[in-house]
Order: C-alpha cells, then structure tokens, then sequence
C-alpha cells in the first residue's frame, strides 16, 4: 500500500471549520426557530448553505491535509455533487430541530438519515480522486466512520434542537457543545480516511483534468469561513434588530394602550368621558329594551364650582373635582358607571329600576358632596343638582334620555342648587329659549349680528405676534354677547353652521388684508371647522373664493381642524385635507392629544401645525402627567416637521416651561384676550 502523511497546520484547520460550522449551525437553529413568516425560509435556505458549506469544507481541508506519493487533484462535478450533499443534509437538520418538538423516534430517525448522508458526502468526497485502481476500504473502519457520522448527527440535532433559546449563558453553551461536535465531524472525516487503502501503483485520475490539489485548501477553508462569518453578523444584526424593533413595539403598545385610555377617561378624573359614556349607555339601552328592564340616568352639575375656580384658581378647583370624583364612586355600586361630561358636569348610570331607590341614591350624593371639601388647606363648600331620568319611562333612546336628565337637573338649579329632580313632561316647554334662539339663528348672519373676535398668536416665548385666531361671537339683541358654546351646536344641528362658517372665513381673509395692508404682511389667521362644515362638499371652493376675493397669499390662511373630527372618517378627512393643502393653505391639528390618533393615520394628514389642548396646559408642571403628554406631542411634531402651538397660556411659568419644552407659538390669556379687530391690531403694535 501506498504510504501517506497529514500536514498537521490543515488538520488543526479542518478543526477550526468544524468548530465554526457547529457554532453556525446552532445559531442558525436559533435564529430559524424565532423567524415568522416568509423570512423561516430564507434564514433556513441561507442557515443550510453556510452550514454545508462548513462540514463539506471540514472533509474537504481535512483530504487536502492527506498527502500521497503521487499528484493529486479532484473531479470538480463530484467533488461539487459531495458539497450539495452537504448542503442538503444541512437544510434536512435545520428544518428538523426547529419543529416544536424532537421526540426520540424522531431524533432516532434523523441521526441515521444525517450520519448516513454525512458518510455519503465523505465517500463520494473520496470518488473525486478518481484513484485506478480503487480505493480499498477496511471494512470494519468503514463502519466505525458511519457509525460515528451517526452518533455525531444524534448529538447535534439534540444539541441544537436544545440550544435554540436566548439566555445570558447561551453563548457560553453553544461555544462548548461546537467544541463538542466539531471533533466529533472531524473523528468522522479521520476514521473515513484511515479506513482508505492506496495500492501500489495507484493513479489519481483527476490529478491533471482536475481542481489542483495545492491551492485549493485554502480557497475552500477562506471561502468556508468568510461565508460562515457573513451568515454569523447577518445573525447578530437581525438579532439586535429584532431585539430593537421588539422594544419599540413593546413602548408602542403602552403608548397605544395609553392613548386608548386616554380616549375614553376623562385625563383630570380618570373617570370615563362622553365617549365612553355613550357606548355604555347605548349598550345599556339595547340590552333593556331586549329584556324589558329599567335603568336610571342622573346628570349631576356642581353648584358653585366656578366661584371655587375664580377665588382660589384653576389647581384648586382641579384637585375640587378629583374629590368630587372620589365621594361619587365610593357610593356606587360596581356594574354602576360615573362619566365627566364636562368642566363640572357628571353623568351616572345605575341599575337601579325604581324611583324610591334612585331618590336614595340622588340624596345619598347630594349629602356627600354638600360635606365641605378640605383642598390644599382651603375649606371648600358646594352642592350638586342632580336630573333624574328612568328608562324607558322618561326616553326611550340615549339622547331622549340624556336631555330629559339635563332638563331635570336644570329644574333642580331653579331654586339654589343643592337637590334633586325627577324628569316630568312640562318640564320640556323651559327648552322653547332653545328653539327661540334656534329660529333667530337663520337671520342672525343677514341682521349683522355674527361678529368675529381675534386673540393673538406669539412666537415663543414673548412675541412678536404673528397672527391671530378668529373666534366667532354672537351680538344677541337680547341676551347680549353669546359664546360660541351656546349656538355652535344648535347651528350644528340645523345645518346653518355651513353658512356660518361661511360668512368667518371671508370676514376672516377680509380683515388678514386690511391688516396686511396696514405693514404686518407676516401675520396669518386661523379659522376653525366645525365637523359638518369640515364634511361640506363645497368648502375647498369656498377658501379658494375666499382668497381669490381678498387677493391673499394661501399660506397665511390656517384652517384648525380637531383631532376627533380629522379621526371620525379618516379616509375621508385626507381627502378633504388633502384637497385643501393644494390649495395652499396650512393645516392645524386643533385640541390634539384629547383624542385617540393612530399614528399611522396621523403622519399621513397633511398638517402643518399641532396645537395643544389647552386641558393639558392647565395643570403645568415639572413631572406631572400633562407636561409628560406635552412633551411627547412636541417630539412627535417634530419628528414629523410640523409646528406646535399651545393654547390656553395663563401663568408666566406656563409660558417658560412651554417654550423650553419646544413650543413654536404660544396663545392664552396671559399674552392676549380674544378682543374686536381694532382693539387687537393696537395691542399688538403694543407688544413690537
């Protein structure tokens, strides 16, 4: 037989492939078992092709460490038929030990098929050489070398089928167990080898048609191990990748799950607000309807609530409803639901059925709340007025309920406050002020009475103005100056809000021109939509008119949108969104964070400005929740390059908090009150 050496620098080399290929192949495991979807595949066809390249590269360094006495070389379509063996075994134990689960018989089965394949790489491996005669083989070696390639297959699938996890010592424990089985792939490549026999006179018949036998272990070993370390940092990337977008999506979740809260629960009380309150009380009504039961609504409003808010401020009469909110929920029962529905009005459903146990209920509250209250070292004294309606007695539907509840409560202020009162029928002919101011609605804009007041906008912190907002006021002949909140629903209602609307964004563009015309060509004017006039087919030709008539640049005009209203039919809100930004004028997001935005949504909306709520701006201060919430609006508006405007400025620390937090425009009390055109454009020449 022919004699034959091992270059002792390849064998350590074949070594360090296995160990590297072993290490591979574990992560590789880890990395598939994790992956979802379509990227299963891809890291399973990549996970195989480094792998096999690994174990082929072990046999095949560990051959060109064998030397003869005669030229060598290897056929290249065999030699290349052993590595896609290798490629497929590999791909077969990947997709193997990242099922759920590896039971014995399964990992039995797999141990053969894998070592078999193995031993089928190396020996076909071997038939490249194309030796004449052929190569001899001990047969009792031979089947050492197939039994090891099958005790080997064993060991590593139930390794890699344990060590997919991710813990602080996997590192560790996937460094050892490669350790393990790559001496082990190696003790299969040696045993093959010795098991070979050469006679004498034995021709390598591929040793001039074939690949050289001189260079090609290095090729193989460099090109083995730069594809093993590419699949590697692939790996590690994707990990730190995953492992980032995991704790985005994990702060997303709580900010989603935050915002969802926020949404529905009034921000102040933590009680649940109007929203929620009407999705429980349609529930309610359709669920008794269906089993013929009853149930009570109450709608509460504080008596002397606003003396408390003037005499001691805005964080008093806070922490007062706090309170307030507290005394009411200790005495409901759990199905029971209490909503703030306003500043300080509250709504109560209760299963109570009967009106004996709801008037025990109204005094029991009324008693509570009429204890004085002892907020911040101030004894503080008020009542509540409470209007009690039954269903299906006193309204048959949600709405028929809430208003018959409000008129009762209302009846029960007549007298002083401090009671209660039950819904009855002659209480519905005290809404006739209502339908009164309802019909002079229609004439109220031909009879000059519509006026618009301006209250100006600052660059942060202290000016100069840089526009205004326009606020719409009704010069009543009789009842004197109305604020929007007493006609804006009713117009609402009868649809004479889109005329309305109408009439201010001309009035609006009309006085921007004068003042434009005066020298102050840099100020803008913001117009509110309502919801129905926001919903009018015509409005994008009515601003364009409206620009066109008073010869205005488009980008000085900003139409203020509310959250809820831009959130109501978002498919809808882009397109009329969308179609007035061609026309060039901005955007303003108006009471944003009062809602419940998708941000998804949101970052679509072609707005220029933010404006927040002027609730969070309230309560102020270093490390409350409102200054968290503020904080994050203003990041958020400028990841997605829009201004922020704050409104609602009352205190000079508002007004420095707000602008170190970022604010680009400031509006409130503290630098101007809503006031007539002439009144505003003197104040602010004042402030230049």
């Amino acid at each position: 037989m022919l004699p034959h050496t091992y270059n002792p620098l390849l064998v350590v080399c074949s070594l360090f492939v296995a160990v590297l290929a072993a290490y591979a192949a574990f992560d590789m495991a880890g990395r598939i078992a994790s992956a979802k979807g379509r990227m299963t595949l891809w890291w399973l066809l990549g996970g195989a092709c480094a792998m096999g390249l690994g174990i082929w590269s072990t046999h095949f360094v560990g051959m060109q460490a064998f030397t003869l006495p005669i030229p060598l070389g290897y056929d290249p379509l065999i030699t290349i038929a052993s590595l896609f063996i290798a490629i497929a075994v590999s791909a077969f134990a990947l997709f193997l030990v990242c099922q759920d689960a590896l039971p014995i018989p399964r990992l039995i089965v797999g141990a053969v098929m894998m070592g078999l394949a193995i031993a089928g790489m190396h020996y076909t491996g071997m038939a490249g050489m194309r030796m004449r005669p052929a190569i001899e083989y001990d047969p009792a070696l031979a089947v050492l070398s197939v039994t090891l390639a099958i005790v080997a297959s064993g060991a590593a699938l139930s390794l890699a089928f344990r060590l997919r996890g991710r813990t602080s010592m996997m590192l560790f424990r996937r460094s050892s167990a490669s350790l393990v089985v790559g001496v082990a792939f190696v003790s299969i490549h040696f045993a093959g080898m010795a098991a070979a026999r050469f006679p004498m006179g034995s021709v390598c018949g591929a040793a001039h048609d074939g690949a050289n036998h001189g260079w090609l272990a290095f090729v193989t070993m460099v090109v083995a191990i730069a594809v093993i370390a590419i699949a590697l940092t692939i790996s590690v990337f994707d990990l730190r990748m995953e492992a980032s977008t995991a704790a985005l999506a994990t702060s997303l979740a709580a900010a989603n799950k935050k915002l969802a809260h926020l949404a529905l629960h009034d921000s102040l009380t933590e009680l649940p607000n109007r929203v929620l309150l009407e999705n429980r009380l349609e529930e309610l009504v359709r669920s008794a309807k269906h089993a013929d039961d009853r149930f009570t609504l109450m709608f509460m409003d504080l008596d002397g609530f606003k003396a408390v808010n003037d005499a001691f401020g805005h964080r008093v009469g806070d922490q007062l409803l706090i309170d307030v909110a507290t005394r009411i929920r200790a005495r409901l029962r759990p199905p029971d639901t209490i909503a703030r529905v306003g500043g300080d009005e509250f709504v109560l459903l209760s299963f109570l059925k009967h009106a004996t146990a709801a008037a025990d209920l109204a005094a029991a509250l009324t008693k509570a709340i009429q204890t004085p209250f002892l907020v911040e070292s101030h004894e503080v004294e008020i009542s509540v007025s409470i209007g009690i309606a039954l269903f299906p007695d006193d309204g048959a539907s949600q709405e028929e309920l809430l208003r018959n509840a409000d008129l009762a409560m209302y009846h029960a202020k007549a007298p002083g406050g401090g009671g209660y009162r039950f819904f009855e029928g002659s209480m519905e002919a005290n809404s006739y002020e209502q339908m009164q101011l309802t019909h002079e609605l229609h004439s109220a804009l031909q009879r000059g009475e519509m006026i618009l007041h301006y209250q100006p906008k600052f660059r942060a912190p202290n000016g100069p103005a840089v526009g205004a907002e326009a606020l719409l006021r009704w010069n009543h002949p009789v009842h004197g100056l109305l604020a929007p909140e007493r006609f804006i629903p009713l117009a609402e209602k009868t649809g004479i809000i889109v005329s309305i609307g109408a009439w201010v964004l001309d009035e609006s563009c009309r006085q921007l021109k004068a003042w434009h015309d005066s020298g102050y060509t840099g100020w803008s004017i913001a117009v509110n939509l309502s919801p129905m006039q926001f919903a009018h087919e015509g409005l994008a030709k009515a601003v364009r008119d409206a620009l066109h008539r008073h010869d205005l640049p488009a980008e000085c005009l900003i139409l203020e949108v509310t959250e809820s209203t831009a959130m109501r039919d978002v498919e809808l809100s882009l397109t009329v969104l969308q179609e007035l930004r061609r026309t060039g004028v901005q955007i303003a997001i108006d009471d944003f964070g009062t809602g419940y935005s998708s941000l998804l949504y949101l970052k679509r909306l072609p707005a220029t400005e933010l404006k927040i709520d002027r609730g969070f701006v309230r309560q102020l201060a270093d490390g409350t929740e409102d200054a968290a919430i503020i904080s994050a609006i203003v990041a958020l508006g400028k990841a997605l390059n829009l201004r922020i405007v704050a409104e609602g400025v009352e205190t000079a620390s508002q007004q420095t908090y707000l602008t170190r937090l970022g604010c680009d425009t400031l509006q409130g009390v503290l630098l101007g009150r809503p006031m007539i055109a002439d009144a505003f454009l003197a104040a602010a020449v004042c402030t230049e």
